[in-house]
């Protein structure tokens, strides 16, 4: 298993010994690229099985990732944290697990946001149940509760650490000033928000916040549901029932400037002899501030394929050249 290289142009790798970076200020140490536990949970992805699923994560763990991260709700019943559970059990202490509590399901299956510290530490418990564990490494508060301060959720993370049932807390989704706010009552570890070569928000506001205060940055959606992997040609047609209806970069003139700018990722993925998931990874994962990205996945292949992004590095010339391709993509 090879060292990363500080080459744009490598072989395909085999299992990867990846670079462990730091969670937080804490002792906690994960891969650059996670794997996101939501779609083997089965509710909005299709062909999820059981026995795929549990194959899946275990090629994870095969593929060098060390990096976790599922949720209460993934899952009508946790079937999330139970596959992980079942799956990697074995190895809990070769792993790092993320979970997250303050939504859940509904009776009629309506994801319900709810901050009361009370609910947060009974999820926690209960998460911890199906995870078969005794502690989660790190717990997010998932959203906000906009009936409850996130200041308020906040004290229900500093009870679970002092009982130990948590080794770090996170935010997920949150704004700079609910940020600020929840740590100033729990040191936050990571702050999970979305990030991608097309949504870069963060990079003006909550990233440089993280930088200064010490707090990882674990991002989700860094290949935008498939789109900046290039799994989707110009004249693709999504099916009514297929959610991605629901973002602008999947419509309209924004659609055809994200194939633009793929079209100029391409040609430097072939210069690099790397697919276009890869060279897109392994910009994300390089950006400063960025911990960690998480790689959905409900396949072993495609989170063998996400994992090949730590075995390298992108040089100084390839970056200039994807800076200046998402330059030339109009805001």
């Amino acid at each position: 298993m090879s060292a990363p290289t500080d080459s744009s142009v490598s072989s395909q790798p085999g299992p990867v010994l990846p670079e462990l970076r730091t969670l937080g200020a804490t002792n906690i140490r994960v891969t650059a690229i996670a794997m996101g536990c939501w779609p083997i949970a089965g509710i909005t992805t299709q062909g999820v099985t059981r026995p795929r699923s549990l194959a899946t994560l275990q090629a994870a763990f095969d593929a060098g990732i060390n990096f976790f991260d599922t949720a209460y709700c993934y899952g009508y019943d946790g079937e999330s944290e139970r596959l992980i559970a079942e799956a990697l059990g074995h190895v809990r202490d070769k792993i790092v697990i993320a979970s997250k509590g303050g939504i859940h399901w509904s009776a009629d299956r309506v994801q319900v946001k709810d901050g009361r510290p009370e609910t947060i530490v009974r999820q926690c418990e209960e998460s911890l149940q199906r995870l078969g564990t005794d502690v989660i490494d790190l717990y997010y508060l998932h959203s906000p509760d906009p009936q409850v301060p996130v200041e308020i959720s906040a004290e229900a993370f500093v009870r679970l650490l002092e009982q130990g049932k948590i080794r770090s807390a996170g935010l997920s989704n949150a704004t700079l000033e609910q940020l600020s706010a929840f740590h100033r009552v729990c040191r936050l570890a990571a702050y999970q928000p979305r990030y991608n070569m097309v949504q870069r928000e963060i990079e003006q506001s909550q990233l440089p916040w993280c930088r200064e205060n010490h707090v990882s940055c674990i991002v989700y959606w860094p290949l935008m549901k498939g789109l900046l992997a290039g799994h989707y040609p110009r004249e693709h047609v999504f099916p009514p029932t297929d959610s991605r209806h629901k973002y602008a970069v999947f419509q309209g003139q924004e659609w055809q400037r994200n194939q633009d700018l793929l079209d100029e990722l391409k040609a430097i993925a072939r210069r690099c002899q790397l697919s276009v998931a890869r060279l897109v990874l392994q910009w994300t994962i390089h950006q400063a501030g960025i911990t960690s990205a998480l790689c959905g996945a409900h396949r072993p292949e495609q989170i063998q394929e996400n994992a090949f992004a730590m075995a390298g590095k992108l040089n100084h010339e390839t970056l200039t050249e994807i800076e200046s391709a998402i330059a030339m993509r109009p805001a």
